[in-house]
């Protein structure tokens, strides 16, 4: 059976193929044949993906789709989980998640076990997603909670930026909820610029100006 691996960090500076020896060592142990490695550092708040496009794209029907867990495939909402959900299932992919692993076992010759594994793997996929999506949404809403603290306490946001203008758009970008990636384009900075301005929001040492 063929394989495609997808692995996902959010940001530059994370290493996105760290789950990488652990995905391949899974693979052998399973006499599976990787056909592709798709790696990206994106947000998984969006449905539409360089790598994973191109993965969804290139793949074919009876293949395996293998993912660290189930955060690195989605943190969307719940209606683009579904619909990811409809791609992966319309190509005739099965998703295996390492984490999981009722996702690694193979569908029975009986009807009725068949019926009861897809059932449990939905509904434990569905879960860990929405837990993925709530974590995300918990990180933004901690973000959003130290810059009111920082401006109820009269503090100057991103006060380690020496771009006064840049680090007003950085803070006006992230109360926007855009992902990482975004805020560096439209606020023409790097994306260590922004997560340095988030943690100073998240430890109270940054206000706005």
């Amino acid at each position: 059976m063929n394989a495609r691996i997808y692995m996902r960090a959010s940001t530059q500076e994370q290493d996105a193929y760290r789950a990488e020896q652990e995905l391949t060592d899974f693979c052998q142990s399973n006499a599976i044949t990787i056909v592709g490695k798709y790696v990206e550092n994106y947000t998984g708040t969006k449905l539409k993906r360089p790598k994973l496009g191109l993965l969804l794209a290139e793949s074919e029907a009876d293949e395996i789709l293998l993912v660290e867990s189930v955060d690195r495939l989605s943190r969307l909402p719940l209606d683009e989980w579904y619909q990811l959900k409809a791609i992966i299932n319309e190509k005739g992919l099965r998703l295996i998640v390492a984490d999981l692993p009722t996702t690694h076992t193979l569908i029975s010759d009986d009807d009725l076990t068949s019926n009861i594994l897809k059932i449990v793997n939905n509904m434990l996929l569905d879960l860990m997603a929405t837990m993925a999506r709530q974590d995300n949404d918990k990180r933004r809403e901690r973000i959003k909670q130290g810059l009111a603290k920082a401006k109820a306490e009269g503090k100057q946001v991103g006060g380690r930026s020496k771009n006064k203008a840049t680090r007003e758009k950085v803070v006006r970008y992230i109360n926007k909820n855009l992902g990482a990636e975004e805020v560096s384009k439209l606020a023409d900075c790097s994306v260590a610029t922004v997560y340095r301005i988030k943690n100073e929001i998240l430890s109270g040492q940054l206000v706005c100006a």
